[in-house]
């Protein structure tokens, strides 16, 4: 009997290779993910300062990675302390809805709705206000970064995108 269960077990363990069963197919290594590295958002970060700066601006900069987790945060001498929660609550929308920050604008040649009034709104611990931007790598949004400090969400954004156009040749 012991004889019969092991010649058994021999053929089970045998049988899916002699019908070419049992190997995985060759199959191609799985493509890496596009990564923000630290010198990219270091980049991102330096630029989009730099950009507030000229323009007479004390801000936060906040870049972000895929998962919404600080990457790194700059803020600027003189700039308010409460710019640096403004900036992660701008980066969360931004990462949430995988566009810029702020209110979503009605179709080209529809005139916005009477009771719409340019804003911010609150959800979880976001703020969907203007100021932030997925940093895309590869066609996929590798982090964001957001700025808050300038008086207007527009001018936190062309800060944001001054940075993100700094390291456009590194997030090929």
């Amino acid at each position: 009997m012991k004889i019969s269960v092991a010649v058994l077990a021999v053929v089970l363990v045998g049988l899916p290779s002699a019908f070419g069963q049992g190997q995985a197919p060759a199959q191609a290594p799985p493509q890496a993910s596009p990564l923000l590295t630290m010198d990219v958002a270091q980049t991102i970060a330096q630029e989009a300062v730099a950009k507030c700066r000229a323009d007479g601006y004390k801000v936060s900069v906040l870049v972000v990675d895929s998962l919404n987790a600080p990457k790194l945060l700059m803020r600027d001498d003189g700039a308010n302390a409460n710019t640096t929660d403004v900036a992660k609550m701008k980066a969360t929308a931004s990462i949430v809805y995988g566009r810029p920050s702020g209110p979503t604008p009605p179709p080209p040649g529809t005139p916005a709705p009477p009771a719409a009034r340019p804003g911010a709104f609150f959800f979880g611990n976001g703020m969907n206000a203007q100021g932030a931007a997925p940093i895309m790598a590869g066609g996929a949004t590798i982090g964001a970064v957001a700025v808050s400090g300038a008086p207007g969400g527009d001018k936190d954004l062309a800060c944001a995108n001054a940075g993100i156009a700094k390291a456009a040749d590194k997030l090929k």
